[in-house]
């Protein structure tokens, strides 16, 4: 068995597939359309094209636990997910010259440094580089 789809619920998925794309750097896998205006969308990272992909799922908009559940995530500042780098301080700079908004700069947690970003669609991410 083995992790081949993660889902990360947006409000807006254009709007998502544009801040992953634009911003991150992560590639377009898969746009099918499907009904009622939803997408089945999918990226992958550009070093990792075979692994696991992200749906960009538009649960929010029409599933009112996951709406709270996402809410509640951002008012307690909890990262919905995490994305690992090599070079956290580098990752943090491009990003940030891409106007990505961070709520935590690069520190040093144990035996990792992280940082905090908010993805614009409803969620704070968190990157990670192992030291």
């Amino acid at each position: 068995m083995k992790v081949t789809l993660i889902s990360i619920p947006v409000r807006d998925q254009e709007k998502a597939l544009k801040f992953y794309t634009e911003k991150l750097g992560f590639l377009k896998k898969k746009d099918v359309p499907l009904e009622g205006g939803n997408r089945w969308i999918t990226l992958v990272s550009k070093e990792a094209q075979d692994g696991p992909e992200l749906l960009l799922e538009p649960a929010p908009l029409h599933f009112e636990p996951s709406k709270v559940y996402q809410e509640a995530l951002m008012e307690a500042g909890i990262p919905y997910t995490q994305f690992d780098v090599t070079n956290l301080d580098a990752e943090y700079e491009r990003l940030t010259k891409n106007g990505v908004e961070f709520s935590m700069k690069p520190t040093v947690m144990g035996t990792v440094k992280v940082a905090v970003f908010n993805d614009t669609c409803g969620n704070n991410m968190q990157l990670v580089e192992e030291l």
